[in-house]
């Protein structure tokens, strides 16, 4: 999707270890939620974003996070379009990082 902004896990873990962190917007349903999670991620599925985004900060750094990257992107843009300037979609999602940050996160 167009102009989308995307980070890297690689980018996502330089970020986390800033003074001032993004916050991290887990958009996976409860059940993925429940199995596993990037440690200090807010979640918000995407099946309620709509309902529940005036709950966000529009001017706060968000990344948006899933499985594999498919419904963050989603997010972001519908998050672009309500006004969000800083928000990126995780390349990639959970199974990214599991696999090349941290492989305690389970994968499924």
């Amino acid at each position: 999707m167009p102009g989308v902004a995307t980070v890297t896990v690689q980018e996502l873990r330089q970020m986390l270890a800033q003074s001032t962190p993004p916050l991290l917007l887990d958009v996976r349903e409860s059940d993925e939620w429940q199995f596993c999670r990037i440690e200090g991620a807010r979640h918000l599925p995407m099946s309620q974003i709509q309902q529940r985004v005036g709950e966000l900060e529009p001017m706060q750094e968000t990344v948006v996070y899933c499985h594999h990257g498919v419904r963050s992107l989603m997010v972001a843009e519908f998050l672009n379009g309500k006004g969000f300037s800083r928000v990126a979609s995780l390349t990639g999602g959970i199974e990214a990082w599991s696999a090349l940050i941290d492989p305690s996160v389970p994968r499924y």
